[in-house]
């Protein structure tokens, strides 16, 4: 796959009202999109931290600078929510909030939670999250200060990565009818869940003439919502390839969207739907460990862009919101 391309511009204008030549004592701020991701330091401690970069790929900057294991999973505005394991035993993870420049940091709740991609709706108000300690067997709602509202019971062995659509009416996340990846039946789908009722049906059917996959590779990876269409996007592993897939909630018009060539995984959307952000590798054999990079992906012109390519390993990004003032 061809990744060199010029970086699409992205035009953020902002429309004053008419008026005199008196200057505005309180100026209308233009929000400007960023990618924040997480970044694996190569390090004995098992480090991760947080970056966001600008959507050309200039002005890279560790957000986070703690040891042990940031990641971030989710954001709605300006506003980061990721797990970490700091002030707590390694991998025992909480769940936090921080703007995009890294400040204001805060614990969200008290309760441990699974590594676990989350979701926001009703204006980032409340949070679907996958707990830790309820033997895998519900989701929570929470309120954006931690504040227990609902529990969500799905009814499968497995489940994680439940992500709100975006009228916040169903919930899509990964299951399956066995608990861990190595046991017999273990087949990680999608499923849909209406967040009234509670009623729970399978999305996606991985081919079953497809045997590239292993046993640790994704049928079904994390999914998102695309905004301002009604389709769910997901990663899935198929004929030696690792690649992003759309599918309408249906479970019909499933298709690639993302080329061959190429293994890409976790990804995010921009709130306009226009720009695909994801992490990316080349398709590696054997035993090495992968190196991923962070690419944009134009949905009007089908370009890529790298936007991080370094000697870092770099995943899972995120698009957020800045005040440009302070950028």
């Amino acid at each position: 796959m061809a990744l060199k391309h010029l970086v699409a511009c992205l035009l953020l204008t902002a429309f004053g009202a008419c008026g005199g030549p008196a200057a505005d004592p309180d100026p209308v701020v233009v929000p400007a999109l960023r990618v924040a991701y997480n970044v694996y330091t190569n390090t004995p401690e098992d480090n991760y931290e947080i970056f966001v970069r600008d959507l050309d790929g200039k002005n890279a900057k560790n957000i986070t600078n703690t040891p042990g294991v940031d990641w971030v999973y989710s954001a709605h505005e300006d506003e980061l929510y990721f797990l970490s394991d700091r002030d707590t035993c390694h991998r025992c993870y909480f769940l936090y909030a921080m703007d995009a420049n890294g400040n204001n940091v805060r614990r969200i709740s008290d309760h441990q939670m699974q590594d676990s991609w989350m979701s926001a709706r009703m204006d980032g108000g409340e949070l679907i999250v996958d707990p830790k300690g309820i033997r895998d067997t519900a989701f929570f709602r929470i309120d954006r200060n931690g504040r227990h509202l609902d529990t969500l019971y799905h009814g499968l062995a497995y489940a994680n990565d439940p992500c709100f659509s975006p009228d916040g009416q169903r919930i899509v996340f990964r299951g399956a009818h066995a608990k861990f990846k190595q046991d017999t039946g273990y087949h990680d789908e999608l499923y849909v869940m209406n967040t009234d009722d509670g009623g729970v049906r399978q999305l996606t059917h991985y081919p079953t003439d497809d045997t590239t996959a292993q046993w640790w590779q994704y049928h079904a990876g994390p999914p998102r919502w695309e905004p301002n269409h009604d389709r769910i996007t997901y990663c899935s592993h198929r004929k030696g390839n690792l690649s992003i897939f759309s599918i309408k909630p249906d479970g019909t018009d499933e298709k690639q969207i993302t080329p061959d060539g190429f293994d890409e995984d976790w990804h995010a959307w921009s709130p306009d739907g226009k720009l695909l952000v994801y992490s990316g590798t080349p398709v590696i054999t054997g035993e090495e460990r992968p190196r991923y990079d962070i690419f944009l992906m134009d949905m009007v012109s089908g370009k890529v862009t790298a936007l991080a390519a370094d000697t870092l390993s770099e995943q899972a990004p995120v698009f957020v919101r800045m005040d440009r003032r302070g950028a």
